[in-house]
């Protein structure tokens, strides 16, 4: 049986502006990726909230990861579907996004307020009581907020690539090929004799 796709060729499976949001905001949790002084790469989950744009996650101020950031704001943050909560619309996108941004920190009670109601209720949406909860869970001294600002995507739209595998996606929802997968792959190739795609 003929595949009808490249499964070496992931780049064109990109997700739409609207498809971002609502991955966004509807996966609960992300991974926070950053270098230690070392160089180590590192990652923790956490909650986050998707506004104007940026990935909003608190932590406590005491944790290494606000060293490093604050050493290089450099960070990245990867977003699945994997954490939709459960009994979320299948309809919802389907993938993974994973951002290259740059991180700030926000200490000031204004943003702080927002940012841990905005939170509790993303994490609580049919439950006052427990919005409640969460908030003042959120709410205590040590604690820090860091919004990231994206400077690229790398996305899957998992969805969309199984209906290519499965032969019934249409062109227009693929994209266009990245570098990655098209000179990368075909100098490697090459230096395997393979045929170049």
């Amino acid at each position: 049986m003929a595949q009808t796709h490249d499964h070496e060729i992931v780049s064109i499976y990109p997700f739409t502006d609207e498809e971002v949001d609502l991955l966004m905001n509807n996966s609960v949790e992300c991974v926070l990726m950053w270098a230690t002084k070392d160089g180590w790469p590192v990652g923790v989950t956490h909650a986050f909230t998707w506004h104007d744009g940026k990935i909003w996650i608190t932590f406590a101020e005491h944790r290494h990861r606000t060293a490093a950031i604050k050493r290089d704001n450099r960070v990245s943050v990867n977003v699945s579907s994997k954490g939709y909560p459960e009994g979320a619309d299948p309809s919802l996108p389907g993938g993974a996004i994973t951002f290259k941004g740059t991180g700030e920190f926000h200490d000031d009670d204004e943003t702080k307020h927002w940012f841990y109601r905005e939170l509790s209720k993303k994490l609580n949406p049919d439950s006052k009581e427990g919005e409640e909860f969460f908030y003042n869970l959120l709410d205590s001294p040590l604690r820090t907020l860091l919004s990231v600002t994206p400077v690229k995507k790398i996305m899957y739209n998992g969805k969309t690539a199984g209906k290519h595998m499965a032969g019934t996606a249409d062109e227009s929802e693929l994209g266009e090929r990245l570098e990655g997968d098209i000179v990368r792959m075909n100098k490697l190739r090459a230096e395997k004799g393979l045929p170049p795609r």
